[in-house]
């Protein structure tokens, strides 16, 4: 089964950005890390038969671990707040996961969709969540090789839309204020906002990816 990779110099690199202002490129490469991250934990929450991804995972107690750490506890509370939006996505979305085309141009569909009304971080983990539910269904439909199309489908969605914005709030780090003294209610309202229009966002998808199948 084919595997995710990433070097222990590239994780190196991803490491030493946060001690200055990134740069688009490794901002897209943060992004794309924590995305395999993302899919992995799902993959084993799933229970999911998937062969351990050979790449070198955030160094415990670093930045970028830290980083992870509060984008899963947040997709966590995100996913429990709406428990089937996330699930099945490849199903609600109607789609075949046989084209990377497809499963591609889906993904991105729903990515600009998500974002339509503006960034937030509640917006981004729900990105995070759809492209780990989508690897999921890719995984258990053996489909594994379309995992990584959706974290460079991710990665290039970074690139164009959310680039400028994290940069203005000095990368990925800022995700991690998000659970600092925060009532719980109100982090909770904060994420049920980054999905409270999703089901109209699937529905808005389907017709545009109609005409294609």
């Amino acid at each position: 089964m084919e595997v995710l990779r990433r070097s222990s110099v590239f994780a190196a690199e991803v490491m030493e950005v946060f001690d200055r202002s990134p740069t688009d490129k490794e901002l897209v490469s943060q992004a794309k890390a924590l995305c395999r991250d993302y899919i992995n934990s799902r993959l084993i929450q799933a229970g999911v038969s998937w062969s351990k991804p050979e790449y070198n995972t955030p160094v415990p107690g670093g930045k970028l671990a830290e980083v992870s750490t509060i984008l899963l506890r947040l997709g966590d509370e995100l996913e429990y707040i709406r428990p089937n939006v996330y699930r099945n996505v490849a199903r609600q979305l109607n789609i075949s996961l046989h084209s990377e085309t497809v499963v591609s141009d889906a993904f991105l569909a729903v990515a600009a969709q998500i974002f339509t009304a503006g960034i937030t971080w509640g917006k981004v983990v729900s990105l995070y969540a759809v492209a780990a539910g989508l690897a999921v269904d890719c995984v258990r439909h053996a489909q594994p090789a379309m995992v990584h199309t959706i974290v460079d489908c991710l990665g290039e969605f970074v690139r164009k839309t959310l680039v400028t914005w994290l940069k203005r709030r000095g990368g990925w780090a800022d995700i991690t204020k998000c659970v600092v003294n925060t009532d719980p209610s109100l982090r909770s309202h904060w994420l049920v906002a980054a999905v409270c229009s999703f089901g109209h966002f699937l529905k808005a998808i389907f017709f545009v990816l109609l005409p294609e199948r």
